[in-house]
């Protein structure tokens, strides 16, 4: 049976990256929360601490005790990157995750010892403790390895993603799953955040054996490659395959279109507002929830010395309106 609702919500949020740093941002206040986060960033300042010290990735887990954090001024230390020198990109929070996993010689503890640090509320659990690789079907028939390079090159459409070598499930993160009220996966890259996580077996099949409710919060625009053309449904569709079957209960989505002028701008670079088919949502096995969702603000970046700021996304969740309606799913 489900916990106590007049408790609060045990919450499971899994992706990682700015969609999971959104909905812990906005969930935090409602729920009690824990956060499973893909291991297979190989990107920017952890693709090079991954290549030169052998670590797991830290950078997603990062953003993930960030967002659970409350101490201000070491929230923003964590998220400081350096802007010249040898250290030129590097963020200091995965670095201090770096020096902790060489540390404790181990990834869990360095997580636990950087949740003390930050004083989060709630856990940071990474999906797997394994060295892994994430692999896809390249548009050309050939193997793609490598997170960054999946999101860089053509990958075929509804590719085969796997991780070499096969991954373990961290316990813990099972344990969540199977204990939690809700799951909700996150928006985020469908292939580079959110396959790493969903195409684990044991993952898999706990989230066919929980008895939470499992909620899809869809992206709001479409990517070019893969998603070109995706709709809520096909998105939803493809978590599921990935997922290796359904487990969905609901999926909340967008209702309202951003500033025509930001439109403009994403459609530029073939990116397109994710459009929904209520009459065909109506004949899916979950249930589903259209609401506003659009953040009013616009996101310029933290620093220059980020080196995605300028390709993160400037039409963004509102995080407490996703949390809201998310609360809605749950004491309904």
């Amino acid at each position: 049976m489900k916990n106590d609702k007049k408790g609060g919500a045990n919450v499971v949020v899994l992706g990682g990256g700015t969609g999971s740093f959104t909905l812990l941002s906005g969930l935090r206040q409602y729920a009690r929360l824990t956060a499973l986060v893909n291991m297979a960033d190989d990107g920017g300042s952890t693709g090079q601490l991954r290549d030169e010290l052998g670590v797991l990735p830290p950078g997603d887990v990062r953003q993930c005790l960030v967002a659970l954090s409350n101490s201000p001024k070491v929230r923003d230390l964590f998220n400081y990157r350096f802007d010249e020198g040898s250290l030129k990109g590097h963020a200091f929070g995965n670095l201090f995750l770096t020096a902790l996993e060489k540390m404790t010689g181990s990834f869990a503890d360095a997580v636990a010892l950087a949740s003390q640090v930050l004083n989060i509320d709630g856990r940071v659990l990474p999906v797997t403790l394994s060295n892994v690789t994430l692999c896809a079907d390249g548009a050309d028939g050939r193997p793609v390895r490598g997170e960054f390079l999946i999101s860089q090159q053509p990958i075929a459409k509804h590719p085969a993603i796997w991780l070499e070598p096969e991954a373990q499930a961290n316990p813990a993160a099972i344990q969540a799953i199977m204990e939690a009220d809700m799951v909700v996966v996150a928006p985020g890259n469908l292939y580079g955040s959110l396959a790493p996580i969903l195409v684990i077996n044991k993952i898999q099949q706990a989230l066919r054996q929980t008895r939470a409710t499992c909620v899809f919060v869809c992206n709001l625009v479409t990517k070019p490659g893969p998603t070109d053309g995706f709709g809520v449904i096909d998105f939803a569709s493809e978590i599921e395959r990935l997922a290796g079957g359904e487990f969905l209960d609901y999926v909340v989505f967008n209702s309202t279109k951003p500033d025509p002028a930001l439109m403009e701008r994403y459609a530029h670079d073939g990116e397109l507002i994710v459009q929904y088919d209520i009459e065909a949502l109506k004949q899916q096995h979950y249930q589903f929830r259209a609401a506003p969702l659009l953040a009013s603000d616009v996101w310029q970046g933290a620093q220059a010395s980020d080196p995605i700021a300028h390709t993160r996304s400037l039409i963004r969740h509102d995080s407490d309106a996703v949390a809201r309606q998310l609360m809605r799913i749950y004491f309904a």
